[in-house]
């Protein structure tokens, strides 16, 4: 009895050793093959479809009131529809004025685009000239005209389209965007280069960063000025200032408002219609922000026949009159002239209001400020990030320069625009790129699935085995005791 229990024991526990290693084994194989498949499954899931290697183009053709540029983008073509990958390659700005300056000659448009699109041809490869997409946005200029002579505003719209049916290219049409959507494609572009959408985890996996701020936008063109930026939780959505953009799987609440006539040329020419407005003589008029010594002579027409200063035509003008402006370089005088420009008074002392009695919520964080904005900037040598009191102070030394002291003198909404229209910023999370083609992927998933029932069936034999093994040892075990 005493050489029956010792050895018992022993090979019992020698059993339940060899049975438990590979069931521990089928255990952890099976493991693994449900997270291979629940991983190839979701990346399956959201990559719908496997791209061939190589690189894809776009070109967007910023239709701005004082001047049209044309710009390149590039991106590996197996990357499409994920995110961090587009690059500007090309950027070429085309001869003469804004299209909206073509009203009275729209089949001229065309060609001031030529020697552009001719470079354009020469930065894309000829097989890929077909599968670019070509868009066309025009902003505020156009806006303009379109108020002030729908028929033009559409003819010239039309030149453009017939031009691009002769070109080589996937013209996706020419079109006005609304103030609204150039200053959330302002935003986006902004954000988008500066990385405040996705980075890449340890993984290589795009994800939001963790704890970074977007940036507010300023984007100050030739007839209108932009601002965008996330508003507060809090804010109300009942304005049509407000609204939802959704970016790889995030929603941001954002506040965006177009100033027509607030761009630097539109608003020159309303400032230009104050002084002559308030001037005792009406050819020859002071100017306290041009530079000291400064002379420049302007028709009546160049400052009265835009819509931006229709409230401040005289009566009596003629289109073909000169009118002298002087600069006497006063940076006091000039700053107190150009308030005029905006109506404060408009807001009531209202918080959430910025002048002409338009709604903006609190301005939050950092901005960024770009086109018009970016060139004074350059103008009074100032780069990268600076204060609004740098700025203040520099305007004032260069306000006070004399005309002889001052010497001649690319964020802009495209890139969003051309992100937008090529699906590049997709509503949802962003895709994962699948490291395998097809046919090699439905063979592993095909694989991890035999392997995990295999490993599912084994364990079920070993528990069949374990419960047998259990009841003969029972008996065995009762027998003994018998005795």
């Amino acid at each position: 009895m005493f050489t029956v229990l010792t050895r018992q024991p022993c090979e019992q526990a020698g059993f339940k050793a060899l049975s438990r290693t590979p069931a521990v084994i089928a255990l952890v194989v099976l493991l693994l093959s449900v997270v291979v498949l629940v991983a190839i499954t979701v990346i399956q899931f959201h990559h719908k479809e496997v791209l061939l290697p190589g690189l894809k183009y776009g070109v967007v053709l910023d239709a701005g009131s004082s001047r049209t540029t044309v710009y390149v983008y590039q991106w590996p073509a197996e990357k499409e529809n994920n995110t961090g990958v587009v690059s500007q390659t090309f950027k070429c700005s085309v001869k003469g004025s804004g299209i909206s300056s073509y009203g009275k000659n729209p089949q001229d448009v065309p060609k001031a685009f030529e020697d552009c699109m001719q470079k354009v041809k020469g930065q894309i490869p000829a097989h890929l000239h077909r599968s670019t997409c070509v868009y066309l946005g025009a902003t505020a200029g156009m806006r303009l005209l379109r108020l002030q002579n729908e028929t033009a505003a559409n003819e010239v719209l039309a030149s453009i389209q017939n031009y691009f049916k002769s070109q080589p290219f996937d013209f996706r049409g020419a079109q006005i965007i609304s103030g609204q959507e150039e200053g959330i494609y302002g935003w986006i572009t902004a954000n988008y280069l500066m990385g405040n959408f996705l980075e890449k985890n340890l993984w290589h996996m795009w994800v939001r960063p963790n704890g970074v701020e977007t940036t507010g936008a300023l984007d100050l063109g030739g007839a209108s000025t932009q601002i965008s930026f996330t508003a507060g939780e809090n804010v109300g959505l009942n304005t049509s200032h407000i609204t939802k953009v959704s970016l790889y799987g995030y929603v941001y609440t954002l506040y965006t408002h177009s100033f027509q006539c607030y761009g630097r040329n539109e608003a020159e020419k309303r400032f230009l219609a104050i002084l002559h407005q308030n001037s005792p003589t009406k050819t020859s008029i002071i100017n306290p922000c041009y530079p000291r010594n400064y002379v420049t002579n302007l028709t009546g027409g160049y400052i009265f026949d835009s819509l931006c200063t229709a409230d401040l035509r005289p009566v009596n003008y003629g289109p073909d009159d000169i009118i002298t402006f002087e600069g006497t370089g006063d940076p006091s005088l000039c700053r107190e002239k150009v308030a005029f420009l905006f109506d404060f008074k408009a807001c009531h002392d209202q918080e959430d209001c910025s002048f002409d009695g338009v709604y903006q919520p609190k301005v939050k964080g950092a901005f960024v400020a770009f086109a018009g904005f970016y060139y004074t900037a350059s103008a009074f040598n100032l780069s990268g990030s600076f204060s609004l009191n740098a700025f203040n102070s520099s305007t004032w030394d260069f306000c006070s320069a004399s005309w002889s002291q001052v010497g001649n003198s690319s964020i802009a909404w495209s890139l969003g625009y051309m992100l937008s229209l090529t699906n590049q910023i997709p509503a949802e999370s962003p895709l994962i790129r699948l490291p395998v083609d097809l046919p090699a992927f439905m063979g592993i998933l095909a694989f991890f699935t035999v392997v995990a029932l295999l490993c599912l069936a084994f364990l079920v034999y070993l528990y069949a085995l374990s419960r047998k093994q259990r009841r003969s040892q029972h008996a065995f075990d009762h027998t003994v005791d018998s005795e």
